[in-house]
């Protein structure tokens, strides 16, 4: 068995104040979500990317792609936002297999109202206090971490 790679104190450093940032920020974004609007961050999550598709509607498998979850837990995601009404499944009419995950218009005016809570949070914590060319670094960062990670399975 090899020796592993051990982190330097610079690395390790930098490690833990990104796990401990990351989680601390989350936990925060997930308390103000819930408090304010009754939503999980992964709910917002799920909210925001059917939203942005044409027709605000995603097949079940490309929206847990894209909101990084695995199908499994998306599904649960899912029923809880369509016991509150924001989402609807349909089955797809050209695959009987496929089902589509759409965004009520109730779904629509809770994201709306979300979203202006939540970018000030995002901004109060994280884009106001790190600088532009950091924070264009971390983008460029994360997205190679995002390209060797590969697909959500």
């Amino acid at each position: 068995m090899s020796e592993p790679r051990w982190l330097d104190a610079t690395q390790q450093r930098d490690w833990r104040a990104y796990v401990d940032g990351s989680v601390r920020l989350t936990e925060i974004m997930d308390r103000d979500l819930k408090t304010k609007h009754g939503l999980s961050v992964s709910e917002y999550e799920i909210l925001v990317r059917l939203s942005e598709a044409p027709e605000r509607r995603l097949r079940m498998a490309e929206l847990a792609e894209n909101a990084s979850q695995s199908r499994s837990r998306l599904s649960h995601t899912c029923s809880r936002l369509e016991s509150k009404s924001l989402v609807k499944r349909d089955s797809c009419a050209n695959d009987k297999r496929g089902v589509f995950a759409i965004l009520t218009d109730e779904g629509y005016a809770v994201l709306e109202r979300a979203a202006r809570d939540h970018v000030e949070t995002v901004r109060t914590y994280f884009i106001d206090v790190v600088e532009p060319d950091d924070l264009e670094a971390v983008g460029r960062a994360f997205a190679l971490v995002l390209k060797r990670l590969g697909p959500t399975t």
